[in-house]
């Protein structure tokens, strides 16, 4: 670890070097804060009223998150589904196409593989035709066949199991060995046979297998192999671990005379919901309270033509199409589909924000004129979500499994469409308001229009505001809502976050910007109603923006810098913001000062932000506290830093950069607290009543 002094050298050194070379980028937010003495301790005040009157309730739904199939989130991501390009779908309606990624397991001269329009589901007619061509003398030992490596490979862990699914067809008999390998073939760590007679797959049949690993490894591939000639097609390959969010337990009890006696205690599995169990816990994490979906430019695509539509991503998944998502140039199969996404939510006790789409993609747009069909289909969509079981898209959701309906309260029209080139947004904006608000007039609407610096020219419940910035940028922003309007729809800041240029993937610098951003817009959320950080996940093998939340691949995660800022804001929706004041140079710190109860106690949390190279001194006085009635005692503090500003976290290295947490001891009555340089800080602050103080006599007389 270096000491200050030799950072600080090392720092100046750098940005001199990049200022010769014309890019100063990475390093200019560091250089703008003034050098001083490494023993100088700056000193500071927050002021704090901890009266209730003049305190202000934070909303309920402040923090949340941001889910965007961007990166692979969703597709060998968040889904847990294995196989990649399940339908062979992704290869194009035109035949023979392409099965990548998809291999041959074998020569041209035992097996020959093509697609064709021969499956049995309308909405994707593409199936895998295998014929096997093995001389007089048989086929290999070991087969031949096709495998699938998944995305970048399949997490396969030992003693669990995995539910393989797929259809097929056959002009003879079939004795197809269904495997799951390590990434050569050379171990099975996992078989199972499927044998049927011509008879009873001459039409296409649904088999399926449960497999138990016997190994590990987290770059494995699922096999379909043969040692018998003919034609085989197959259609529609699933594999999805037993083990997701959420596992059913259930318990069976007998009850006999005078006793009550467990006969035994089964573990039912299920395929839970299908989200990968330490994706979704990095979610949870964070308490939202609220997860906007499905993007993002998802939602857009670069043509309407590949632009996410809802109604081909609900029923049996075997129905679903997918499509190809042309803003992130990769195929979806749409597993993670509508009702998926809304279960996601429910899951999370998050409210759901549905953003749909407004007509418009990158390229081309609808006029307002033919936009009703799109008008029907978010309200067909809302339906879906609320209707009730016999209405004629809530008893959709009902057959999936959920006749209740889910608890959808707003919904967001379009993404990022109110600029000057998508000239049809606010007419079709108003053709969705006013018919959203005649059928669900409790829905709260979302604009894309930005009302942060003037009013917007049409009715909303909130407006979407996006920031990408620099790090020392985004921090000065904290103040940008202070003079916002008081008498408009609130902002939602859906999408913020230090961009690529200082964050690189993801650094202690950037994090620090947008703490101080997020501290600002908790002080101005009367204004500001919610706030998510964009993108969530990435897997590190497609990275198609950066940085982002939380890297992972099949196997392991990690949060950036950036994931663990969101965790010191989880006490914050529905708490109370107490009025507070900071003096002294606040162009490098910001503080916040809020109160909120748990587990049936009172705190206060002081969190502050410290953007500078020097150790500051934050005294807190409170105002409002009757000393003789009330006493305030810390408990604990959390702080996030490092060595260097600029260090990130890595898979070699997943918590380089985490917030450490300790029991805060003070001198009763000092409430100092010491801001080391570039960090963020909050420290939890109990109040309880004096007499719990008091000497045990004095304290029998009260009682």
């Amino acid at each position: 670890m270096m000491d200050m002094n030799c950072s600080w050298k090392f720092l100046t050194s750098v940005c001199i070097i990049s200022i010769l070379l014309g890019s100063c980028s990475a390093y200019e937010n560091v250089c703008l804060v003034d050098a001083q003495e490494d023993n100088e301790k700056n000193q500071m005040t927050l002021q704090v009223d901890v009266t209730n009157a003049t305190g202000r309730p934070i909303p309920e739904t402040l923090f949340g998150i941001f889910f965007e199939e961007i990166n692979h989130a969703g597709a060998g991501g968040l889904w847990t589904e294995l196989v990649n390009n399940r339908g062979f779908e992704a290869g194009g309606q035109i035949i023979p196409s392409s099965i990548w990624p998809w291999s041959i397991i074998g020569d041209e001269s035992s097996i020959s593989v093509v697609t064709d329009r021969s499956s049995c589901f309308e909405r994707n007619k593409i199936a895998l035709r295998m014929e096997v061509l093995c001389s007089s003398n048989g086929c290999p030992s070991q087969g031949v066949g096709v495998y699938n490596p998944g995305y970048w490979g399949m997490n396969i862990e030992e003693g669990k199991k995995y539910n393989v699914t797929l259809y097929v067809r056959s002009t003879g008999d079939i004795n197809v060995s269904v495997s799951l390998t390590s990434s050569n073939g050379s171990l099975t760590l996992a078989s199972e046979q499927i044998i049927a007679l011509a008879s009873d797959v001459s039409n296409w049949t649904k088999k399926e297998v449960l497999l138990e690993a016997n190994g590990t490894d987290d770059g494995a591939r699922l096999q379909l192999t043969t040692t018998k000639s003919g034609s085989i097609w197959f259609d529609q390959v699933s594999a999805m671990p037993m083990d997701t969010y959420k596992v059913l337990f259930v318990y069976f009890f007998e009850k006999q005379p005078r006793v009550i006696k467990i006969l035994t205690h089964i573990l039912v599995w299920s395929q839970g919901h299908g989200f990968r169990n330490d994706l979704f816990q990095m979610m949870v994490d964070l308490k939202p309270r609220f997860i906007r979906f499905p993007g993002g430019c998802f939602v857009e695509g670069e043509w309407l033509g590949n632009a996410f539509r809802w109604k081909e991503t609900v029923g049996a998944w075997e129905e679903r199409a997918g499509h190809y998502g042309d803003v992130w140039k990769y195929w979806t199969d749409d597993g993670l589909g509508h009702f998926e996404f809304f279960q996601l939510a429910e899951d999370l006790g998050a409210a759901p924000i549905w953003v749909f789409n407004s007509g418009i993609s990158h390229n081309d747009q609808v006029e307002t004129a033919s936009i009703m069909p799109f008008v029907q289909e978010a309200l067909d969509g809302i339906e879906f979500a609320r209707g009730d079981a016999n209405s004629t898209w809530g008893s959709v959701r009902a057959a999936m499994g959920h006749p209740e309906p889910f608890n959808l309260e707003y919904v967001a029209v379009g993404n990022e469409d109110c600029w000057n080139k998508y000239r049809y947004y606010k007419g079709n904006y108003l053709e969705f308001y006013n018919a959203i608000k005649k059928a669900y007039p409790d829905i709260k609407i979302i604009s894309n229009c930005d009302g942060s610096s003037q009013p917007l020219d049409h009715p909303a419940d909130y407006y979407d505001y996006h920031v990408y910035t620099l790090a020392k940028e985004l921090f000065s922003m904290s103040h940008m809502f202070d003079k916002t309007s008081r008498d408009g729809p609130k902002a939602f800041v859906s999408e913020y976050a230090v961009n690529i240029t200082d964050a690189n993937t993801g650094n202690l610098l950037a994090a620090l910007g947008e703490a101080g951003f997020l501290l600002g817009l908790e002080k101005n959320s009367d204004v500001v109603g919610m706030v998510s950080y964009a993108p969530l996940f990435v897997n590190i093998n497609d990275t198609r923006w950066l940085p982002d939340a939380i890297f992972f691949n099949s196997s392991h995660l990690y949060g950036t810098p950036s994931y663990w800022v969101q965790q010191f804001f989880t006490e914050s929706s529905g708490a109370t913001l107490l009025s507070s004041t900071l003096q002294g140079d606040s162009s490098y710190v910001e503080a916040s000062a809020i109160s909120f109860k748990t587990n049936g106690s009172d705190y206060i949390q002081i969190k502050a932000v410290n953007f500078s190279n020097v150790t500051v001194e934050l005294n807190v006085k409170m105002t409002g506290l009757n000393s003789s009635k009330t006493n305030v005692s810390a408990t604990k503090k959390k702080v996030l830093t490092s060595a260097n500003v600029m260090d990130e976290n890595s898979f070699s290295n997943p918590e380089m950069i985490v917030p450490q947490e300790s029991l805060l001891v003070m001198p009763e009555g000092d409430l100092t607290f010491v801001l080391p340089p570039y960090s963020f800080s909050s420290f939890d602050l109990l109040k309880e009543a004096a007499y719990m103080k008091l000497p045990i006599p004095e304290l029998t007389s009260i009682l």
